[in-house]
């Protein structure tokens, strides 16, 4: 599907022709996906049928192809990349993940890979593992965004303002955790300053959280402000920000066209 809700270097005017991929090695509990993410669903492809669809998408005016949860299928799609290329494809090619991957995927991917678009959801072991099911997911993440700015040292940018290659971070706030979030954001600033670009979102949309009460709410405008006022207090220069009204059940895809 071509998507027009990336951050604007990913979407551009034409949208980011997104490919989702069911499964996921994480357990969110606010996930957005989680109607791909925890059920086997969707269509099956081989490596021509895979490479036909990315090859679609760029014959619809896609800026990029756009590969959603793409680890535990690495191998079969970096196949399916190498056939489409052989045919024409062009356009860069975005890994967009959870961070919560093994560098050695990476370093197998990385002759495909134009882009990283990927999640740092936390800095607190208790949190990732409450909120994700996961003890170890700030120390697999740090090594798994070395590894993306290893490959990807820094940013490149078309003539239209769309990126050509580079790594962007994402991190979401989640209601009440702002202190992790300057953690996280701090994190990032002193270990990369401005090799990457941070994306901080306030689209935490709250869906059968009623096991998790403290945070199934929206996220306030003063806890984002005091998000990106400290981005902004550390010299955080490359960073998205979003506007109110991001936190709504209609920024999910319909992932089954209904």
């Amino acid at each position: 599907m071509l998507h027009y809700w990336e951050e604007p270097c990913i979407s551009g005017t034409r949208g980011s022709g997104c490919v989702f991929f069911a499964g996921c090695q994480l357990k969110c509990v606010y996930c957005q996906n989680r109607a791909i993410s925890r059920a086997e669903t969707g269509k099956e492809y081989d490596t021509r049928s895979l490479a036909a669809l990315f090859l679609s998408l760029q014959n619809e005016g896609a800026h990029n192809i756009n590969l959603v949860t793409p680890d535990h299928f690495a191998p079969q799609i970096c196949a399916a990349l190498e056939e489409a290329k052989k045919q024409g494809l062009i356009i860069p090619v975005v890994y967009n993940c959870s961070g919560y991957v093994l560098p050695q995927t990476l370093k197998d991917a990385a002759k495909y890979i134009d882009i990283y678009l990927t999640d740092f959801k936390y800095m607190s072991n208790e949190l990732a593992f409450r909120y994700s099911a996961c003890r170890d997911y700030p120390e697999k993440a740090k090594e798994a965004l070395e590894e993306m700015v290893r490959e990807h040292p820094s940013r490149a940018y078309a003539e239209d303002g769309t990126m050509r290659s580079g790594v962007i971070v994402r991190h979401l706030i989640l209601p009440g955790h702002t202190e992790d979030s300057k953690r996280v954001i701090e994190y990032l600033h002193k270990t990369y300053g401005n090799a990457i670009q941070i994306s901080i979102m306030n689209q935490f949309t709250p869906i059968g959280l009623e096991s998790y009460p403290e945070i199934n709410r929206r996220l306030t405008t003063l806890e984002y402000d005091r998000v990106v006022g400290y981005a902004l207090s550390i010299g955080v220069e490359n960073a998205y920000i979003q506007q109110k009204g991001t936190a709504s059940e209609s920024f999910i895809p319909d992932f089954f066209g209904k």
